[in-house]
């Protein structure tokens, strides 16, 4: 793909045709000039050292330098190039819980869509750190390994609904161990597990797998959405609530002991999230405290600059300009490479 990143100086195009006129009158201007000096044949033998070739020459180099000036300018851009930097920063994989009790609106404007919003807030504070993510419910996956690309990782997270995973629960224990295989090799470097849950229908093995990540060297923290007292979860269509099978609404509660031994287990910290942006808040604040290293990224940006070549073409343009005279040189009268096709005519 072939763009220009600042389209505006071709704007500078706009030129070319009236200096192609001025040009083309001031030949006008010169011959009606020398016409009234007398014969054109005869004036030529008395200056045989001008050159009418020659200025045209030099207008078309430079008028071929100006307009590629404006394409200069403009930055032209085509192709990708791929780049590998160093950035000092942490790891962080979010294990975030879809299932559908996450819908329950207790928390504006659901837990879910209140937890996606924390998410969305952490990677706008990341600067050279990685993220990945993972969603979970009575199955766990991963929705975006781990990388540097927080653009990518905005899109993934608008894409998350309970819909993903067809398998109802809360399988806190899949999502963590997933969580301890999604980070890269590299040592030295903070890495955390940021579990997003209110545990509901929790099954179990959770505190094993925090425990067994924090032997890792990886940090458990986990986020409580959700009101202990409860919440229906709504229904299909608007004003209604899911029920079991008697025909009872059902309610969902945030489970926090569990949360607190999970993150107890995994030498983290537990977080209880409201309508405020207090937990977010403190959640980055323990993410600061990680040791941060060095690590090498590879950066994939969409286009690559083309002006090298566009500038080269303008340099060449310009000597050329500078190196032709536009008077015939004596001394070069009789080489033959110094000849243009209109000395050539008159020998």
């Amino acid at each position: 793909m072939f763009k220009f990143a600042n389209p505006e100086y071709l704007y500078l195009l706009a030129l070319v045709p009236v200096l192609v006129a001025l040009h083309i009158f001031s030949n006008i201007r010169r011959r009606r000039k020398l016409a009234e000096y007398g014969d054109g044949e005869l004036i030529s033998q008395l200056m045989p050292d001008v050159s009418t070739v020659r200025p045209n020459i030099k207008f078309w180099l430079l008028f071929s330098a100006y307009t590629l000036c404006c394409f200069l300018l403009a930055r032209p851009q085509f192709g990708s190039k791929q780049e590998t930097v160093t950035r000092k920063g942490i790891e962080t994989v979010i294990a975030l819980d879809i299932s559908n009790s996450m819908l329950a609106d207790d928390v504006a404007p659901n837990r879910l869509e209140k937890s996606k919003r924390i998410i969305s807030n952490l990677v706008d504070q990341f600067k050279d750190d990685k993220i990945g993510l993972i969603v979970f419910a009575g199955d766990a996956f991963v929705q975006l390994p781990i990388t540097s690309d927080f653009i990518s990782a905005k899109v993934f997270l608008n894409t998350i609904s309970p819909a993903l995973i067809t398998r109802q629960g809360t399988d806190i224990k899949t999502a963590i161990e997933l969580a301890t295989r999604s980070f890269t090799p590299n040592e030295g470097i903070g890495k955390a597990i940021i579990v997003i849950t209110d545990g509901e229908n929790h099954e179990g093995g959770a505190e094993e797998a925090a425990k067994a990540a924090a032997e890792k060297g990886y940090m458990v923290y986990v986020l409580g959405v959700g009101l202990p007292s409860g919440s229906p979860i709504p229904g299909e269509r608007s004003g209604d609530f899911r029920r079991d099978k008697d025909g009872n609404v059902v309610v969902t509660r945030l489970n926090e002991e569990m949360c607190r031994k999970i993150a107890a287990a995994g030498n983290g910290v537990y977080f209880y999230v409201d309508n405020s942006n207090a937990a977010q808040k403190a959640l980055q604040t323990e993410l600061d405290k990680l040791a941060k290293a060095d690590v090498e990224t590879t950066v994939y940006t969409e286009y690559d600059e083309q002006f090298g070549i566009i500038a080269w073409m303008i340099l060449i343009i310009l000597l050329l300009e500078i190196f032709i005279c536009e008077s015939r040189n004596p001394r070069l009268r009789n080489f033959s490479l110094f000849k243009t096709e209109e000395e050539e005519k008159g020998k």
